[in-house]
């Protein structure tokens, strides 16, 4: 198996992985809004929240849906990486950036972190990198702007 294929398997691996976790954590939070998996509304007394139902949503829609989209989009092509790695790249990064930014804002909110944050946090960033990698081979935007910026600095 050569390089690449190994980073979209394992970029395929991260969206399964994130997407049956998100489906899974806003369902719960869906249909038990006020205590998921045990979870109590107390740890929800700093954000603008005051039941699980609106990051249930998001959880669910963006993160579960989104990421199994993106992991179907990737099988579909895979046989022909070049075609759709555009969309693929962009689809890969907002939702790596995604990921970064839910975590952040949800370990200010909780005041806490725990193990399971800093794990979706670095595959976020794992997710962000490729996607930066694949926009950056194909001089796309916004890497076609930092490729500007780098090239006037010599």
């Amino acid at each position: 198996m050569n390089v690449v294929k190994l980073f979209r398997s394992l970029i395929l691996l991260l969206h399964v992985f994130v997407g049956v976790g998100a489906i899974a954590g806003g369902l719960g939070a869906i249909l038990n809004p006020v205590t998921p998996g045990g979870a109590s509304v107390e740890l929800l007394k700093t954000g603008p929240f005051e039941t699980f139902l609106i990051p249930g949503i998001i959880l669910f829609t963006l993160f579960g849906l989104g990421n199994l989209a993106a992991a179907a989009w990737l099988v579909l092509h895979w046989r022909q990486p070049d075609r759709g790695a555009l969309i693929h790249g962009y689809a890969t990064g907002i939702l790596g950036a995604g990921l970064i930014i839910w975590i952040v804002v949800q370990c200010l909110m909780l005041q806490m972190i725990v193990p399971l944050h800093v794990i979706m946090f670095c595959v976020g960033t794992v997710q962000g990198l490729y996607a930066f990698k694949r926009l950056w081979e194909r001089s796309a935007f916004p890497v076609s702007l930092v490729k500007q910026v780098l090239g006037g600095l010599k």
